[in-house]
């Protein structure tokens, strides 16, 4: 006698949490993708219900395991911190990204790129950033209503959910916190630390060098 299978005894469906391709295609598009997302984080660190990943597998739709995307960078507005293998959205309050952001590498395709901009749209994206280092130039996508629709003019372009701006020169592109601090690598970030702990020093020598103990101060 052949016993059939329920629905309980059937195999559970895996999610793998690597798609198989690497994370970068350069160092200048690693360097892009850790300065934005390290970023984000530290504007958003005191926020507990705002979580950010680079290249993390997002899932939208339980059980299609060929629906997915991995963006280099996802904000996710409403969802707590902490590690995940895979961001599988009915697990997370079925909340989709909000911000999404790529760079563009010589690997990236234009009918690829095109294929992300409508899962993006579909599935519920409010903003959509597409960074080319080498042009420097910046695209940008906005939801209205139902679709991603491009913005005019970047530059300058303030982002409705991170509060972030973007300020495209001829050279580079710059980032800029709501409070107008620039985003920096992280190797600027230890050599502006090291500049201010260096002024405290100068500062309290100079202090000593007149009598003056900042203790009794």
């Amino acid at each position: 006698m052949v016993q059939q299978l329920t629905s309980e005894t059937q195999a559970e469906i895996i999610y793998p949490d690597s798609d198989g391709n690497p994370m970068a295609d350069n160092t200048e598009h690693y360097e892009w993708i850790v300065k934005i997302k390290e970023n984000l984080e530290i504007l958003f660190a005191s926020e507990n219900d705002v979580f950010i990943a680079g290249d993390l597998l997002w899932y939208p739709v339980e059980g299609s395991v060929k629906t997915r995307q991995a963006p280099d960078i996802m904000v996710i507005f409403g969802r707590p911190k902490g590690r995940r293998g895979s961001y599988k959205q009915w697990e997370e309050n079925n909340i989709a990204p909000q911000v999404v952001f790529e760079i563009l590498s010589p690997g990236n395709r234009s009918q690829e790129m095109a294929k992300k901009l409508l899962f993006y749209q579909r599935y519920g994206v409010e903003e959509y950033y597409v960074y080319h280092p080498k042009k420097v130039k910046l695209t940008g996508f906005i939801l209205q209503e139902e679709w991603l629709e491009e913005i005019e003019e970047t530059n300058n372009w303030i982002s409705p959910r991170l509060g972030i701006r973007f300020e495209l020169t001829a050279d580079n592109l710059e980032i800029y916190y709501p409070n107008g601090r620039k985003f920096l690598t992280s190797l600027e970030l230890n050599q502006q630390m090291e500049q201010e702990r260096q002024n405290y020093q100068d500062l309290l020598a100079k202090l000593q060098a007149k009598g003056i103990d900042i203790n009794t101060l």
